[in-house]
């Protein structure tokens, strides 16, 4: 068994992460809950979402043996000029809940028409082992959003984004559909070929 580490405390993103990375088989997914130390504080101050992902994976690789996966993403809407962006999780204020950050886009976007609601969910994931960067892959999914929250699966924005191509919503395609398509399953099919490489090697 492979162990690798997710730099986040987030118990869905890791359910997620081990679905998109077979993580109940040959690779061993952890998230900080597991640790046996006290994890590191990481402040997210960066400006991109690749800088976040990358001090996440670096940050934590200096107190864990195995690789590490730092993760960043959020949501980039037009007519926001890419609002919430890296503050995605925070937007409508610190520790908020998924409810309250919908909330507050909705209401952002009250009368912005249809043809004007495009957005792009992104996710950056970097990879890194005792304090040294493996690589960093980015994802990007392109879509609208919708008029009210629609859907009760998934997690963050899910519930507002319709992926192009499609009618529904993240929330309302379930977990299987959704991580064929999402921003975090491209990033991590180029992830999941770096891990791959790297054990080869070891």
């Amino acid at each position: 068994m492979f162990e690798v580490l997710i730099a986040s405390f987030n118990v869905k993103k890791r359910q997620e992460l081990e679905m998109l990375l077979d993580g109940k088989n040959k690779i061993k997914i952890m998230n900080f809950n597991d640790l046996d130390i006290t994890p590191p504080i990481i402040v997210e101050d960066g400006k991109t979402f690749r800088q976040n992902a990358v001090k996440k994976a670096l940050t934590a690789s200096r107190f864990f043996e195995g690789l590490v996966l730092g993760d960043d993403s959020g949501l980039s809407v037009e007519a926001l000029h890419g609002k919430p962006g890296v503050r995605s999780a925070r937007f409508a204020r610190k520790n908020a809940t998924d409810a309250e950050n919908n909330s507050k886009l909705l209401k952002l976007l009250d009368s912005v028409p249809q043809k004007n609601r495009k957005a792009e969910f992104i996710c950056h994931i970097a990879l890194a082992k005792k304090g040294i960067l493996l690589g960093s892959f980015e994802g990007v999914v392109k879509g609208e959003i919708s008029f009210e929250n629609k859907g009760q699966s998934g997690f963050g924005y899910d519930p507002l984004f319709i992926p192009k191509g499609y009618q529904e919503t993240f929330a309302e395609m379930g977990a299987e559909q959704k991580n064929r398509i999402s921003h975090r399953a491209i990033a991590l099919k180029q992830v999941k070929n770096a891990i791959r490489e790297h054990i080869k090697k070891t």
